[in-house]
């Protein structure tokens, strides 16, 4: 049955999780690295997400495999670069960042699959651009390729995005979810033996998030981990069954709510400030993907 305000009212929960858990990215950063995150965080996870089937909410297991992998490597990627976006830099720009995806999505609906689009969505990529760069705010004379780390992640999000709507139809979001863990638990592995074998730090380097071996003992770290996976898990939940509830283009505006979450907490908590480009910038990106999400309907 559809129940818009309930579903927009899950949505914005979950966004409201995800806008304070995120924050606590760069304070762990300084006890472990990316890879070690990702492995432990999916350890914790992979429990919960086995024990949704008993809510009603779909098989854990999927109807193609390959389809799953697939739209799984691809957001898992995202993720990667997301995560790492977060240790680097405010939340409002890593945040920026991956929301760039329905702008991607868009110019490869148009460009790679050749689908037409209308004015209005033209112009929501004019929109979101300009607040892309109102919120990374590069520098010309001084360019940092970091920026586009976030750019990446919105990338790949976007890919997924595609590959999600293309090619798993027909899944259980449960089984799309345990894929998207089991991945991003299996890069994390991969990352933290390929450091072990290949270290790319040596004592006196500066410690970077990306490249920070494995650490242990991991006591100062383990309550943050607890924090995302408990978090990810429960904002996740919510987001599916908002989706269930909500028509997902209705439903799908509310996810912008997260970058006014975000640098919000990020500023009363750790006094990140938000400049008034940046707020705009902001405004741009969220307007810009209400405009094609309801555009899509």
């Amino acid at each position: 049955m559809d129940r818009p305000l309930l579903a927009a009212g899950l949505m914005i929960s979950a966004m409201a999780v995800i806008g304070v858990i995120d924050n606590y990215i760069a304070p762990l950063a300084q006890h472990i690295g990316l890879w070690q995150f990702h492995l432990t965080r999916a350890a914790f996870a992979w429990p919960m997400v086995a024990i949704l089937p008993l809510f009603g909410l779909g098989s854990l297991i999927p109807v193609r495999l390959w389809a799953v992998a697939l739209r799984s490597l691809l957001v898992a990627i995202s993720m990667l670069f997301y995560f790492s976006a977060l240790a680097m830099m405010p939340i409002a720009q890593a945040l920026a960042g991956l929301f760039t995806s329905p702008i991607f999505i868009l110019l490869i609906t148009a460009g790679v699959m050749r689908q037409r689009i209308g004015i209005w969505r033209i112009l929501a990529v004019a929109v979101g651009f300009t607040g892309i760069i109102l919120v990374l705010q590069p520098n010309p004379s001084e360019f940092d390729m970091k920026v586009l780390i976030p750019v990446c992640a919105g990338f790949f999000y976007a890919l997924g995005a595609i590959a999600t709507r293309s090619l798993c139809a027909g899944e259980s979001t449960v089984a799309m979810l345990a894929g998207m863990w089991i991945t991003l638990g299996a890069l994390g592995g991969i990352g933290t033996v390929s450091l072990m074998i290949w270290p790319m730090w040596q004592p006196g380097d500066e410690v970077l998030f990306v490249t920070r071996p494995w650490v242990w003992p991991m006591w100062d770290a383990l309550p943050l981990i607890l924090l995302q996976a408990v978090g990810s898990v429960c904002a996740v939940f919510m987001i599916i069954k908002s989706y269930q509830l909500g028509e997902p283009s209705y439903v799908s505006v509310f996810e912008y709510s997260v970058m006014i979450f975000g640098p919000f907490f990020a500023w009363i908590v750790f006094g990140q400030p938000v400049g008034g480009w940046q707020i705009l910038g902001i405004i741009f990106i969220a307007s810009a993907g209400a405009i094609i999400a309801l555009r899509s309907r």
